[in-house]
């Protein structure tokens, strides 16, 4: 339960409680800016309230002290070309920390229960479900890959590799569905991709690209759905 206190002590503190003008002054002057050490100790605070107990004091103060350190860093290391990155690696190292302080306050927890049986077919099958699944599918589609699907005209109109991430992205909610058994989600799922992508093709008037990017589609849905009933068996 520390673990989800401090999580929420954090989406608090790091979004609706650091307005963007902080941001910038931070930017801009780094370490100089009060509003990093502002920052630091509304996370302190935010943590005290959440957990409601006062001897638990100094978890507050490894979270607000390794978070200024965390952003110090950023601060320093961040351009405009490594922003994003920066953004998720900021992000990673401080829930890695308030994961560490929960394991820390919950002895009992053992790392190994990480490695479970089950926890390792969830890991697996996330893992294959994404850029594994995404390979075996175009492989297996190759034969019928309409012109339209691999002209220079066609990339211009969509996303870079677009279609690839979508694809995970889907095969990954419907996994999610299955192993909550909320088997609605996948037809919604099915039903909200139709609509938005097998209207514009029509509208095109591509069958040959409609028919591949149809088999595409329930390729990814039925692998995904496979996937999810052979772990939850």
């Amino acid at each position: 339960m520390i673990f989800t206190l401090l999580i929420l002590a954090h989406l608090l503190g790091d979004f609706l409680l650091q307005p963007n003008a902080w941001v910038s002054h931070k930017e801009r002057r780094k370490t100089a800016s009060i509003y990093l050490y502002l920052h630091g100790f509304i996370h302190f605070a935010l943590v005290i309230i959440v957990l409601w107990n006062i001897k638990l004091w100094w978890i507050a103060a490894v979270v607000a002290v390794s978070h200024l350190i965390i952003d110090a860093l950023k601060l320093h290391f961040q351009t405009d070309t490594n922003k994003r990155t920066w953004f998720f690696l900021d992000q990673a190292l401080h829930i890695a920390v308030i994961a560490g302080v929960s394991a820390l306050y919950f002895p009992y927890w053992r790392w190994s229960d990480l490695f479970s049986p089950e926890n390792i077919r969830i890991a697996t099958a996330i893992i294959f479900l994404t850029l594994p699944t995404s390979i075996l599918i175009k492989t297996l589609i190759s034969i019928w890959t309409p012109e339209d699907a691999s002209s220079a005209d066609n990339q211009t109109e969509s996303l870079i590799n677009a279609g690839k991430y979508i694809g995970i992205l889907e095969r990954l909610l419907v996994f999610v569905f299955i192993l909550v058994n909320h088997w609605e989600g996948v037809g919604f799922m099915i039903a909200a991709k139709s609509v938005f992508r097998f209207s514009d093709l029509a509208q095109a008037k591509q069958r040959k690209l409609t028919e591949y990017v149809l088999i595409g589609t329930l390729l990814s849905f039925g692998i995904a759905v496979i996937v999810g009933i052979l772990v939850q068996i």
